[in-house]
């Protein structure tokens, strides 16, 4: 067996395992009960070792107390609803603002607090369960939710996705790895390359909130149809989009959405040769350049979490489309179930 269980935290109080997935090729995930967070992530650079890909905790107190999201399973609805409210047939549901007070950021942080229930389920794959009950921030159902992680010989990492609720409600899962494919300790992300599969994004106001589905990339600093460096652009406060994001803080709108599986993103590293591609059954994926890390934040091995230090790829429905239910898919009925896939595959750059 590849997988491997061992306890990571225990007080008083609670009880937190990890799960380490290691393949035929030196690959190696560890995640942790905590959040169901996706803790490190190994893979091999193009001089042969081996590197952590992510950026984020590696102590319980540090998941607990100085997370920005890093790595961990978000919900009951990930991204941002305005206002901290929607309505269901009629029925209005207020919110945990946990967001500057005026708006719920990824559930109000429920699913990415939690304490999660990880069991071994293959021979690289680990899946973790976790309950919500109806009315936690506001959501309504009674919720069941299970994430699974398998990491696969040909270098996938798979996260499979399901939830039902006993009411109608929303649902939007994701991860938040934030990446750095030279390794966290090897300098930014700006001269990464990055491709995305999106001829629009979507627009924000100031407060990050949606102000419009849908708005062209083409002659803006939003424009991945073709590989370019993060850091291309990312300064290009002119732009008003730029701006409202402090850099890249937006929701992409993936071509030809038909619900299957699909190539939607490939990062390149400047470094180390790694070479990350997205694929996703779900309508947007949000980039983030972590433009709001300032240094105050200790990450792995003591050190600062810096801006742009790190990016994230996470795969979701639009933002607040609670409120724009025509946009896409996120109410299911009372045992309706929810499924979403997405693999991160990696490679070395020929």
């Amino acid at each position: 067996m590849s997988v491997v269980k061992s306890l990571y935290f225990e007080n008083a109080n609670v009880k937190v395992n990890s799960f380490t997935i290691a393949n035929k090729n030196g690959t190696k995930a560890v995640i942790i009960e905590k959040g169901a967070t996706l803790e490190k992530l190994f893979i091999k650079t193009k001089n042969g070792d081996f590197v952590d890909v992510l950026s984020g905790h590696d102590t319980f107190k540090g998941h607990t107390e100085r997370s920005d999201y890093q790595g961990v399973v978000v919900g009951q609805y990930a991204n941002r609803i305005k206002g901290g409210k929607f309505s269901i047939d009629s029925v209005e549901y207020n919110l945990t603002k946990n967001d500057n007070g005026i708006t719920c950021l990824h559930g109000g942080g429920e699913y990415s607090s939690a304490i999660w229930n990880g069991e071994i389920t293959g021979d690289k794959a680990v899946t973790f369960t976790y309950f919500s009950p109806d009315g936690t921030d506001g959501f309504p159902g009674n919720v069941k939710a299970n994430v699974v992680y398998e990491l696969t010989d040909n270098d996938e990492l798979i996260l499979s996705y399901n939830a039902v609720s006993d009411k109608k409600t929303v649902i939007n899962l994701t991860n938040h790895a934030y990446f750095n494919l030279n390794g966290f300790d090897n300098g930014d992300i700006l001269d990464h390359e990055l491709k995305i599969n999106a001829d629009y994004f979507t627009p924000i106001d100031e407060t990050s909130i949606p102000v419009k589905m849908a708005e062209p990339v083409e002659n803006t600093p939003f424009d991945f149809r073709e590989f370019k460096k993060i850091g291309r652009d990312i300064n290009n406060t002119e732009n008003v989009q730029i701006k409202n994001g402090n850099g890249y803080d937006h929701n992409f709108i993936i071509n030809n959405f038909d619900g299957e599986l699909n190539s939607i993103a490939i990062a390149k590293a400047d470094k180390t040769g790694i070479v990350m591609e997205v694929k996703t059954t779900l309508p947007g994926v949000q980039f983030y350049t972590g433009n709001f890390l300032d240094g105050t934040i200790i990450g792995k091995d003591g050190k600062a979490l810096t801006k742009r230090c790190s990016f994230c790829l996470e795969t979701q429905v639009y933002p607040d489309s609670p409120n724009h239910q025509d946009w896409c898919k996120c109410v299911y009925d009372a045992n309706e179930e929810y499924f979403s896939r997405t693999i991160f595959a990696f490679s070395l750059e020929d």
